[in-house]
């Protein structure tokens, strides 16, 4: 199998299925089959145990199939014969990355620096460019364990660009960190993508899916869609609608709303509670006394739209003459 100009990653019917759990755990990944695009950033999405951490192991060689191919840079992670070039092309910063807090931020590159074999010119010359571009210069001697979470995430990033490698496996790197410093972080990947790099994002964060260029939305280890994020929120077109709520009313009129059979979706957004409907509707329009007007799709919502619709058991919120009765466990958890 050699994969097209085009793909930096290549999955053909991957499945992983760990040892030791339950028989009827199902697959951590299941049967996907997917291309990643080169030269740009593309999400990996999902909640938690949807598969994306297992699949970020996978394509690092840290991890093998338990059946499918994996095939990245037109190599098989993994494989003893390919463990020097995934060292140096692929560069991957896992969730917890391997920091050590005692050491000072220019003694954790020089340790990282020692297993990526990068020796010297060059190391010096690698360190001056990535303390420069993480703007991480002037604490080059502060400890890593009293870095700020934002500074951290940065630090693992210059440690997993040491080798400037073809590939940057990022997994959800924006968790813990503060809006500005997740806006910061995004800045860097997106021009290492303008450079030319390419770049696995992973995420639960919509917003931060919204922002790439192709995505591959994951559900319980299965793909749910690959592709631009506008092809993904167009199955959503004209089915979602906003109202604004009477004073003190949200959460009683949205208890009520989640329980409508031909609602996927309903929640509070600001001053408005948002709504998606199970088929398209031409608005605005009016439904029980509520005037309803159209609003923009947002990935989110399609992504509920694809697993299922909502959580449909009964809200606490409504009194218990009025709670119908869903069945436990569907859609949003």
């Amino acid at each position: 199998m050699s994969a097209s100009p085009e793909a930096v990653i290549r999955l053909q019917g991957v499945s992983k299925v760990f040892p030791d759990v339950p028989p009827d755990t199902p697959p951590a990944l299941d049967a996907l089959t997917a291309d990643v695009p080169s030269g740009q950033v593309v999400g990996l999405v999902g909640p938690d145990a949807a598969g994306k951490t297992t699949l970020m192991r996978l394509l690092a060689g840290l991890l093998l199939p338990t059946s499918g191919t994996v095939e990245v840079l037109g190599r098989a992670p993994g494989s003893p014969a390919d463990t020097a070039g995934i060292l140096h092309d692929v560069g991957y910063m896992p969730q917890r990355f391997g920091l050590y807090e005692d050491l000072s931020v220019i003694d954790n590159l020089h340790l990282h620096a020692e297993l990526r074999g990068l020796e010297e010119p060059d190391r010096s010359a690698m360190f001056e460019k990535l303390l420069t571009f993480t703007s991480l210069k002037p604490f080059t001697e502060r400890l890593a364990g009293k870095l700020s979470g934002g500074m951290k995430q940065k630090l693992g990033l210059a440690c997993a660009l040491l080798t400037t490698p073809r590939l940057l496996l990022l997994d959800e790197p924006g968790v813990g960190v503060d809006p500005l410093s997740r806006r910061e972080l995004w800045k860097m990947v997106s021009d290492l993508a303008v450079g030319g790099m390419s770049v696995l994002w992973s995420t639960a964060y919509m917003d931060e899916a919204e922002r790439c260029a192709h995505v591959l939305m994951l559900e319980q280890g299965r793909l749910v869609y690959q592709g631009p994020p506008a092809g993904f929120t167009g199955r959503v077109a004209k089915r979602v609608f906003a109202f604004t709520p009477p004073p003190g009313e949200a959460r009683r009129m949205l208890a009520r709303w989640q329980q409508e059979p031909d609602i996927r979706d309903a929640l509070i957004q600001g001053s408005h509670i948002r709504v998606v409907f199970r088929d398209p509707h031409d608005g605005p329009f009016t439904r029980s006394g509520v005037d309803l007007r159209p609003a923009v799709p947002r990935l989110e919502d399609a992504y509920i739209d694809a697993v299922g619709g909502m959580d449909r058991r009964p809200s606490p919120f409504l009194p218990e003459s009025e709670r119908g009765g869903g069945e436990p466990g569907e859609g949003r958890g």
